[in-house]
C-alpha cells in the first residue's frame, strides 16, 4: 500500500527569504516522515511561484529526505541549500527493529564502487564502507542507491535486497494528473477548505475507504495540497463554489474535470485562523489519514 503527498512548486511563495523558505520545506519533510508517506511529489505550479520555484522545493526537500550519513556523499555545496543547517531532523524509525542500528533493520546505501567479482562497495552510515554481492536480480553502477538490510553488526552481516525500500520519503517531481493516475494510487483526496467537512462520524467512513476490503492493511491514497493565497480550486482553475461536483465530469468543457480527486475534504472545520500554512495543513490532514 502506498501513501503519496503532492504539494506544489510554489509552495514557498509567501517566504521573505531563502532562510524562511527553507524552515518551511523541512516542516513538510517532517510531516511526511512522521506520518510513514511513501512518496512526496513535487507538482508544477507556474502561476504562483516567486522566486523560490520547483528546483529549489525539490531540492530541499530531497535533500532534507536524505539520511545523514549519505548527504556528503550525494549533495556537494549548491546555492539551494545554503541554509539547510535549519532544518529538523527527521530521524525516520526503521520498518524493522526500534533504531536504525537493530538487527534486521534497513538502511539506505550508495554504491561507491563496483568490482568485477559480482560485488559492490556500498557506504551504508557504518564505520566504512563495506563489500556485498549484487543480487543476479539486480544491476547498479555507481553512485546509485541500494536498499541494505542489516542482520547483525558483530559480526558483521548485510545484503542488499530488492523487494523492500529503505525507511523515509522519496521525493519526485512529476505533474499532478501524472500522480494521480497511478496504479497505486489509491483513494485521491484533495485538501481544502471548500471541501467537505470532516467529522468524528465521517472519521470511520474516510477510514474504511482507505483500506478498502482489507482493513487490516495500511491506509492507501494520495492527497493533494495547495499552497499560501493559493488553494486548490485556484491552482486547478475551479471555482471553489462548484466543489461539490466532484463527483462527476465537469458538464462545461471550459472547466477541468473535477473527478480526477475521489473526495474534497476540509480536515480543519471551524478553523481560528484566516489562513492554515500548508506545513500546518499536512500535518493536520496526514493525522486524520494515519487513523484506523
Amino acid at each position: 500500500m502506498t501513501k503519496t503527498v503532492l504539494v506544489p512548486s510554489s509552495l514557498v511563495r509567501e517566504t521573505r527569504d531563502k532562510r524562511e523558505a527553507t524552515r518551511k520545506l523541512g516542516y513538510v519533510a517532517r510531516a511526511a516522515t512522521v506520518f510513514r508517506i511513501d512518496r512526496l511529489v513535487v507538482y508544477p505550479d507556474r502561476d504562483g511561484q516567486t522566486r523560490w520555484g520547483d528546483g529549489f522545493v525539490r531540492t530541499v526537500l530531497a535533500y532534507a529526505a536524505t539520511p545523514p550519513y549519505l548527504r556528503k556523499e550525494l549533495w556537494g555545496q549548491c546555492d539551494e541549500l545554503e541554509y539547510v543547517g535549519v532544518l529538523p531532523p527527521l530521524l525516520a524509525v526503521t520498518q524493522t527493529g526500534s533504531g536504525s542500528d537493530d538487527p534486521g533493520s534497513l538502511r539506505q546505501g550508495i554504491v561507491t564502487e563496483v568490482g568485477s567479482d559480482g560485488r559492490v562497495r556500498v557506504n551504508c552510515g557504518l564505520q566504512h564502507p563495506i563489500s556485498l554481492p549484487v543480487p543476479s536480480s539486480l544491476t547498479v553502477d555507481q553512485g546509485e542507491r541500494v536498499t541494505i538490510r542489516i542482520a547483525s553488526e558483530e559480526p558483521l552481516r548485510a545484503r542488499i535486497i530488492t523487494d523492500e525500500s529503505p525507511p523515509g520519503v522519496r521525493v519526485e517531481r512529476a505533474t499532478m494528473d501524472v500522480a494521480l493516475n497511478r496504479t497505486d494510487s489509491g483513494v485521491r483526496i484533495a485538501a481544502s477548505r471548500y471541501g467537505e467537512e470532516l467529522s468524528i462520524e465521517s472519521l470511520t467512513t474516510l477510514s474504511q475507504q482507505l483500506t478498502g476490503a482489507t482493513p487490516s492493511e495500511e491506509p492507501s491514497f494520495t492527497v493533494a495540497f495547495g499552497a499560501p493565497e493559493r488553494g486548490l480550486p485556484k491552482i486547478l482553475d475551479i471555482d471553489p463554489d462548484g466543489v461539490e461536483l466532484r463527483d462527476t465530469p465537469s458538464a462545461d468543457d471550459s472547466q477541468p474535470d473535477r473527478s480526477r480527486f475521489d473526495l474534497w475534504l476540509n480536515t480543519v472545520p471551524r478553523q481560528g485562523s484566516e489562513t492554515i500554512r500548508t506545513e500546518e495543513a499536512l500535518f493536520a490532514t496526514l493525522a486524520c489519514l494515519n487513523l484506523e
